[in-house]
């Protein structure tokens, strides 16, 4: 054999070996997920031995299963994405610490998981037999984890609330007919497309819009940030504390309006008392330049991130494993009260679910939220953050129908949309880009409202992609419809076989 020949030999060896490595790769994330959901099914196989429609329940438990993953994998995005976007934390770092938090927030303070959905999607009256209320409920969940596992390969961070809504309508019109639908609560619900993105966009900006004049565009920042960083922090810990109370430890605490105002004022004092000589400090180390000063928000950025994941967890679990928590104590599993029972078993799969899914296919996500809309640095990122939460607190004070999904997302879009509109109005003092490697060689030869034109365009395109934005939004409005329509079709095909 020539030497030619062999070298051509070799290369196909090493060529197969690395095509396997490759395929070994991308298989390894579903195999995981495999072995997790069979681990469920035998666990709840063992957990209801006892019951006569066992086989029900395990069959919701695969399904719970499979929900929760890729409530994980979508959902979770929305809280770590900036602070990964504005390298604050590394993607390694963002997993873990994500894992952790919304694992702890299922299992510490998972919320009521009462088929309130159900109830409030279903008009009062209708009639559903326990056989018709257990698939109902498996093929809204079904339907709505399919959609999610599509939104997820396409790269679209959408509502798992809204999946669950939408599942339910379609089950619910296949089973009862389209009169077995409250479209009042519909019609709430679909104003949050609008509502969710719009506060959320507004109160980022106004908080960028704030940082800036208070410290990035003041000539001592290094000064400014001193006086004003620890007061954002402030900001950051009384809201996220009041958060906390209304909305992530509802299960285990529900405070007053105003010991949650007191709670809020509390914390806030006391964070603005510990990062004061923190600030200072680590304010002797940097230059008078905004990424330097940007830096300071780094540390409040992660914890906010976390503690966002920790109250997704506690609250957002229940679009998992409510479905599955309703089925077990219809089928007789608990004594029925004023709210559902919740075994361990059930709150375990949908908290471990939820963080093993954000591990396997969570940084698809992260990086679509973090870094494709937009470019985010710490305090934008920080902005973000900050309107998330406390959008979220404001819209529960009001009775406002919001997704928290939506609102972070709009307030990505506001920072964006923010520092496109300080761009457009430099350069109309300036009608030639600031910096020497975005001029157009074709717009040298050109007049100056042509090349105003050209760099208006352009600049837009770089601080927000339009082509993120509409197909985001696209997925949003397509949510409710589609996981219906496929929770419609689940019904009739599991009505055939189970029934």
């Amino acid at each position: 054999m020539t030497k030619s020949a062999l070298d051509k030999d070799l290369q196909r060896v090493t060529g197969l070996e690395t095509a396997a490595q490759d395929l070994a790769r991308k298989l390894a994330a579903p195999g995981i997920a495999l072995i997790f959901l069979l681990l469920a099914t035998l666990w709840a196989s063992h957990a209801v031995t006892d019951t006569q429609s066992g086989y029900l329940i395990v069959i919701a438990a695969l399904i719970a299963g499979y929900m929760a993953l890729n409530v994980g994998a979508n959902d979770v995005a929305n809280n770590m994405g900036p602070a990964v976007g504005s390298k604050a934390v590394t993607m390694l770092g963002a997993l873990v610490i994500a894992a952790v938090f919304e694992a702890a927030g299922a299992l510490l303070a998972g919320g009521d998981v009462v088929n309130t959905l159900a109830r409030d999607i279903v008009t009062p009256g209708t009639h559903l037999d326990d056989m018709t209320f257990v698939l109902l409920m498996m093929s809204a969940l079904l339907a709505s984890a399919l959609w999610l596992n599509i939104a997820t390969y396409v790269g679209a961070p959408v509502s798992t609330t809204h999946a669950v809504v939408g599942g339910i309508v379609g089950a619910a019109i296949a089973a009862a007919g389209i009169n077995a639908v409250n479209w009042g609560s519909i019609a709430a619900i679909a104003s949050s497309w609008v509502i969710s993105p719009i506060l959320g966009g507004i109160f980022a900006a106004l908080a960028l819009l704030l940082i800036h004049v208070t410290i990035t565009g003041r000539l001592d920042k290094i000064s400014s940030a001193r006086l004003w960083v620890p007061i954002f922090i402030a900001a950051m810990a009384a809201i996220f504390s009041a958060y906390l109370a209304t909305k992530g430890l509802s299960r285990i605490w529900k405070p007053s309006p105003w010991l949650t105002l007191l709670i809020g004022l509390g914390v806030g004092a006391l964070a603005w008392i510990i990062s004061m000589p923190l600030i200072r400090r680590r304010s002797l180390t940097i230059e008078n330049r905004t990424k330097h000063v940007a830096s300071l928000f780094r540390a409040p950025l992660v914890v906010a991130a976390a503690l966002m994941s920790f109250a997704h967890g506690a609250n957002d679990v229940s679009n998992a494993i409510g479905p599955l928590a309703a089925i077990v104590d219809r089928l007789g599993q608990h004594q029925t009260g004023a709210t559902v029972a919740l075994p361990f078993w059930v709150m375990f799969i949908g908290a471990s679910g939820i963080a093993l899914g954000l591990a396997l296919f969570g940084p698809r996500l992260i990086k679509t939220v973090g870094e494709q809309i937009t470019k985010l640095n710490e305090i934008r990122a920080f902005c973000v953050a900050l309107s998330a939460a406390g959008t979220v607190l404001a819209a529960s004070a009001l009775g406002m129908p919001v997704s928290s999904t939506h609102i972070a997302i709009g307030g990505i879009f506001g920072v964006g949309f923010l520092r496109e509109y300080w761009q457009r109005l430099a350069m109309e003092v300036v009608s030639v880009p600031r910096h020497a490697r975005h001029v157009d060689p074709a717009a040298l030869n050109a007049t100056p409202e042509e090349a105003l034109t050209r760099a208006r365009q352009r600049d837009g395109r770089q601080l927000v992609r339009r082509q993120q934005v509409l197909g985001i939004a696209a997925a949003w409005v397509v949510t409710v419809p589609a996981s219906g329509a496929l929770s419609a079709l689940v019904y009739l095909l599991v009505n055939m076989f189970l029934r």
